[in-house]
């Protein structure tokens, strides 16, 4: 509501020319001029005040769960509107200020198929894109195309690719190296001097207050830390209140990797619970694994999470650099092949030079275009 503006490190990675982080500033700058949080805070406001009414009056009936639903979706609907809405204004200021407005059209692209790299190619749940706050963007993309040919056919404006792909050369990409490392399915922290591994199927996501798994069957794991006297037992830890449907009889306590650790189980609100801790010190590292009462493998991937907590070495600890994206130029008789095979990440690498290069599946630039790569 104030009118400040954030760009992330994200964002500019995907971005491939001045035009297109243009884009996505007007269409914020666009929310900003048409008092978009402030009347969405009234709808929000007038939403939860009818939710209540309909809590208080129908109870837990299905006549209530109808109205509750059609309170949401009306809610998720004003704030399509105003994406679109601002969409539209946005294209139209960079138009005028001379930039391509088919800008705005590239960057959805981009954005629409990084969702479906990480989320491993599948589409999103149709109740999950049917009720989000933004509306489909492929919807977004045709009509940011129609709002651009105002201005004429495509090739119109000013991209500025080359003094924008020169200013973010050794831009970092990714985690800092005080937020900890995901690489693969490995999580490690130089500082903290620790690391662990997931399964394969699982998603390690770094989140700014606890590292978050997700994987097959509904199982998730989180994992944070916090400071525990070295005098403490563990025993005494796991009993003191912080894990709701404790059951006291599970706690145990053993070793792993040569650290000390407890580990105990619990059940609420439908789900069962995992839990071990590992001291270092005066750090206590906490893993809490979750998944409904009918899923068999809680104990196996719980196990097989906390089994791979260790300490990293010193070696390790100078080999753990944050990536970068680095600018190369495409040689004669080189392939975007060779590029990949250059990328520091282990997983899509093709796939994900593609991405952040703007590249249309098939798509082969001639030698000599400038081009990003994820490098230590």
């Amino acid at each position: 509501p104030g009118g400040y503006l954030y760009v992330t490190r994200g964002l500019l990675a995907l971005a491939n020319d001045s035009a297109e982080v243009a884009a996505v500033i007007a269409h914020e700058m666009a929310h900003v001029a048409a008092n978009h949080a402030i009347v969405r805070q009234e709808k929000l406001s007038s939403n939860q005040l009818g939710q209540r009414v309909v809590s208080e009056v129908l109870g837990d009936s299905a006549s209530a769960r109808v109205a509750l639903a059609a309170s949401q979706l009306r809610l998720s609907n004003f704030s399509r509107e105003q994406e679109l809405q601002a969409d539209a204004l946005g294209i139209r200021m960079i138009g005028r200020a001379g930039y391509d407005p088919f800008a705005a059209a590239r960057f959805l692209e981009t954005l629409q198929r990084y969702r479906a790299l990480i989320s491993g190619g599948g589409e999103p749940r149709l109740d999950v894109a049917f009720l989000s706050s933004h509306p489909g963007t492929p919807q977004r993309i045709e009509l940011a195309r129609r709002h651009a040919r105002f201005f004429g056919a495509p090739g119109v404006g000013l991209t500025d690719r080359d003094r924008y792909l020169q200013g973010i050369d050794g831009l970092l990409y990714g985690d800092a190296a005080e937020e900890g490392f995901v690489r693969g399915r490995t999580f490690s922290h130089s500082g903290l001097g620790i690391t662990f591994s997931v399964p394969k199927g699982f998603r390690i996501d770094n989140q700014p207050k606890a590292i978050v798994v997700t994987g097959q069957g509904g199982i998730a794991t989180r994992f944070d830390a916090t400071v525990i006297d070295q005098r403490s037992s563990l025993v005494d830890y796991m009993n003191s209140g912080w894990i709701n449907g404790l059951d006291e009889a599970s706690i145990a306590e053993d070793t792993i990797n040569g650290l000390d650790s407890a580990h105990a189980a619990a059940q609420a609100e439908g789900w069962r619970f995992h839990v071990r801790v590992l001291r270092i010190g005066t750090q206590l590292y906490r893993f809490i694994t979750a998944a409904r009462p009918e899923e068999t493998e809680l104990g196996s991937v719980s196990d097989a999470i906390t089994g791979s907590f260790r300490k990293l070495t010193r070696a390790e600890i100078r080999e753990l650099t944050p990536l970068k994206i680095q600018l190369v130029t495409l040689e004669e008789g080189q392939t975007l092949a060779t590029l990949a095979g250059q990328m520091a990440i282990r997983n899509n690498q093709m796939a994900m030079l593609r991405l952040i290069n703007g590249l249309k599946p098939g798509e082969e630039p001639p030698a000599g275009t400038r081009l990003k790569i994820i490098s230590n």
